[in-house]
């Protein structure tokens, strides 16, 4: 009880954006409606078949790439609050009027838009945090982000199965209406948090300002861009909860899917907010990449077992196993890029590290749509063992490989790992 009580006081005396952004997650993830029953949307509703779904879905998906690039640039350059609120408010304009077409080309089209200026919107988050808080309490920070999510995620499925079988344009409308919510919430209670870029209390080494383009400066953090690559792997895999799942649901239990949808990522997002803080507990001595290559084997055996199982319950297992996969993954991700993210490139960077996420879920839909037309969709899940265990390998060869970089610098010049 003392370890759990003391975890809950670390939450406490951070500044007061880390609180609006956590509150700001809570109302924008309970409306994220759409994008976790797009792929049932578009096979059920619009009647696509498996390879359209997954090419929208993948449209979708790559559209954050130039929105997160967009955002990362005008946060960078014209401060973190008006940046946010301009993607934000656009990302839920863009939704809103999908609920008064029935043209599926064109609410693909505003989906997409929609997904542009999301993608906009997450690495300005991730440098507000980072600006905010000192390397020595970033994790907790991306953690109560991250618990924001999902409680927002525990509800909001549960509301949006509903509308999914009975009022569909209100997924759209609830959609945009947290969007707007959000963006006012920002706006007046965030001070422009855009650092002066000097060598301030809170850089490290690895935060130090640089001179050069973006992806100049990247090639000149090579451990970066290929924990990037790998992470690619690991959101292959992750990105069958949103596209292989619901489709899995949908056969094994007929008109009961995409409710049965709801209580899974109702799950995932009940079991995100009630074993964080004793995961990253049992977890606190351990580096990030340790951590990272332990949630690729938990996503093998979660999204593996799926093979095997037909029963509501034994899905409701392989939810939590794989929950807890990421968490360690999520939560240790943000940590390493802002450690060792100039700051002077923070919102850009951040806006690099999602497109591993964004490559990684549009490779999920794409290729495992593909596949799945061929083989079925109960054949993707030995594939997602098979690469859940890949990614785990890679990012612990990494690991070994960094540790040896790391040795040579302290050796030379006292730098230690973030």
């Amino acid at each position: 009880m003392t370890g759990t009580m003391s975890y809950f006081g670390s939450y406490k005396g951070l500044p007061k954006s880390i609180y609006i952004i956590f509150f700001a997650q809570i109302i924008n993830r309970f409306g994220d409606f759409v994008l976790p029953f797009l792929s049932l949307f578009l096979v059920k509703k619009l009647g696509l078949s498996y390879q359209s779904a997954g090419t929208a879905v993948m449209l979708v998906s790559l559209s954050s790439i130039p929105g997160s690039f967009a955002g990362g640039k005008a946060a960078d350059h014209f401060g973190r609050r008006k940046s946010y609120t301009v993607f934000q408010l656009s990302a839920g304009v863009s939704l809103f009027f999908c609920a008064f077409l029935d043209n599926p080309q064109l609410i693909i089209v505003l989906i997409c838009m929609s997904s542009f200026f999301n993608g906009g919107v997450r690495p300005i988050i991730s440098a507000i945090i980072t600006d905010v808080l000192p390397a020595e309490k970033r994790q907790i920070g991306f953690s109560l982000s991250y618990l924001g999510i999902n409680l927002g995620v525990s509800l909001g499925p549960l509301v949006a199965g509903f509308l999914f079988n009975h009022y569909i344009p209100l997924i759209f409308i609830g959609n945009a209406v947290t969007c707007l919510l959000v963006a006012i919430l920002v706006f007046v209670n965030i001070k422009e948090t855009l650092p002066e870029y000097t060598d301030n209390e809170y850089a490290s080494d690895g935060e130090k300002p640089e001179e050069g383009n973006v992806l100049a400066v990247l090639v000149r953090k090579p451990k970066i861009w290929v924990f990037l690559v790998i992470n690619v792997v690991f959101n292959i895999v992750y990105s069958q909860s949103s596209f292989s799942l619901p489709i899995m649901l949908d056969i094994v239990f007929g008109r009961g899917g995409a409710g049965n949808f709801g209580i899974i990522m109702s799950a995932n997002a009940v079991t995100v907010v009630t074993m964080t803080m004793f995961v990253n507990h049992a977890t606190r001595k351990w580096k990030a990449l340790n951590s990272i290559a332990a949630a690729g084997l938990l996503y093998a055996i979660g999204f593996g077992m799926i093979t095997f199982i037909r029963s509501m319950s034994l899905f409701i297992l392989s939810t939590f196993v794989w929950t807890v996969g990421e968490i360690m993954a999520y939560t240790n991700f943000g940590v390493y890029i802002a450690n060792n993210t100039p700051q002077n490139y923070r919102a850009r960077f951040n806006a690099v590290s999602n497109l591993s996420w964004s490559v990684g879920t549009s490779l999920g839909t794409f290729l495992i749509s593909r596949y799945a037309g061929y083989l079925g969709i109960e054949a993707v899940w030995p594939l997602t063992f098979f690469l859940g265990l890949l990614g785990s390998a890679g990012m612990y060869l990494l690991k070994i490989k960094t540790e040896k970089a790391v040795a040579i610098d302290v050796r030379q010049n006292g730098v230690s790992e973030q």
